[in-house]
């Protein structure tokens, strides 16, 4: 029961950071009001051309791979860097809005444990 929980999970995870990754190529989602510390930050991070498509593609690659579960070990790690820096960044400038990350972030902290058998090898 516990595989099947997480297995949905996974999947969902994984279709909400394909989405996310692709709205850093489409745009298709309404951007919310940014403070003007966020708009600083942004626009100097947008000065970086090829960060935000790198992310982007980070997102849809570790959500494509967390959402099998063959490949979920690598999608967990691959998805994690970006997963701690949009929980910090919601911790930081809009603590309200952190549920929905901290839920994200649970889950791909589950999938690590679950995982974790397969990680052995690699630091060995």
């Amino acid at each position: 029961m516990k595989s099947i929980i997480l297995t949905v999970l996974c999947a969902l995870f994984g279709l909400g950071m394909v989405v996310f990754g692709l709205e850093k190529f489409v745009h298709f989602m309404p951007m919310p009001e940014l403070t003007e510390e966020q708009k600083t930050i942004f626009g100097t991070l947008g000065t970086i051309k090829w960060l935000m498509p790198l992310v982007g593609i980070v997102e849809i690659a570790g959500g494509l791979l967390i959402a099998i579960p063959k490949t979920r070990a690598l999608g967990a790690i691959v998805i994690l860097p970006v997963m701690t820096g949009i929980v910090i960044h919601n911790l930081t400038f809009d603590p309200g809005s952190i549920p929905i990350p901290a839920v994200f972030a649970l889950i791909n902290l589950w999938a690590i444990i679950d995982n974790t058998d397969r990680y052995k090898a690699m630091i060995k």
